[in-house]
């Protein structure tokens, strides 16, 4: 039989019922209370969330399409250029949003019912589900509006977006425990984490650089997942670099790194 009253991870104090159904129970409610709170009081609430990206696209095709006469793949700025940006956009906004969710859920995790993991997975799980709205919203207008041919492989596309999604929490998580011991490190990882965007192939693909700097970038993980987004929108490009073993490697050892620390820590990252 299941127990009824289990401890919170939070509080150690008692929870009322099922510990997973008290979790999930939790959960909604975060992601209903962010929903209201982020989309609900701004003119416009989600449509913004689906404007940002149509709008920096535009701007980057338009931009680059005075420069050069073709992008690396295909023969729409446009489509190449989402399909580097949006992949990188999930990881972007869902390692944000978990790095800051114990902040934003802090007065709630005084409560027995409500724990850390809570926050950390109501956001996870709210921005993943926002950005792949928003990534098949903008795809789709963006095929129809433009006539681009496109014969999309869902597959890599579905393995990619995971990947940048699960990236997002496992760094995100790790960076909540430090940002929470040392304030500090969100202006550091903010400075260190914008040439991500070059980085991460938004504009360029692995095959168009140099061997020199192939040779550094193919340890970082997010220029594989862009990659292999990209096999599934180009069914004529087959990247060998990708490896997906590198990218779970960079997502296990940060998430459970992590989680250890935000269970050792989180009390004190609370009380600050």
């Amino acid at each position: 039989m299941t127990n009824s009253a289990q401890e919170s991870p939070a509080t150690g104090m008692p929870r009322r019922g099922p510990v997973w159904l008290a979790g999930l129970r939790a959960i909604v409610a975060l992601m209903l209370r962010e929903m209201s709170t982020r989309y609900g009081r701004s003119p416009g609430g989600y449509i913004w969330a689906i404007v940002e990206p149509l709008g920096a696209l535009l701007v980057m095709a338009f931009a680059f399409s005075l420069l050069l006469r073709a992008p690396s793949l295909g023969n729409s700025f446009l489509l190449y250029y989402a399909s580097g940006y949006l992949p990188f956009l999930v990881y972007a906004q869902v390692q944000a949003a978990v790095q800051t969710a114990l902040r934003f859920s802090r007065p709630l995790l005084m409560y027995p019912a409500v724990s850390w993991i809570d926050a950390i997975l109501a956001r996870f799980f709210l921005n993943v589900l926002t950005s792949v709205l928003v990534m098949g919203i903008v795809f789709a207008a963006m095929i129809e509006v433009t006539g681009a041919t496109a014969v999309l492989s869902y597959g890599p596309m579905i393995w990619a977006t995971c990947l940048s999604a699960v990236l997002g929490l496992a760094l995100g998580t790790l960076n909540a425990v430090l940002v929470g011991l040392y304030p500090a490190w969100g202006n550091i990882w903010s400075i260190a984490s914008r040439p991500l965007f070059l980085i991460a192939g938004v504009i360029f693909i692995y095959e168009d650089l140099p061997r020199t700097v192939q040779d550094y970038l193919w340890y970082l993980p997010w220029i594989h997942i862009t990659g292999l987004f990209r096999t599934g929108v180009y069914p004529t490009y087959e990247p060998q670099y990708i490896s997906l073993t590198l990218v779970m490697v960079w997502v296990l050892v940060p998430l459970a790194l992590g989680l250890v620390l935000m269970r050792r820590f989180r009390q004190d990252i609370l009380t600050r």
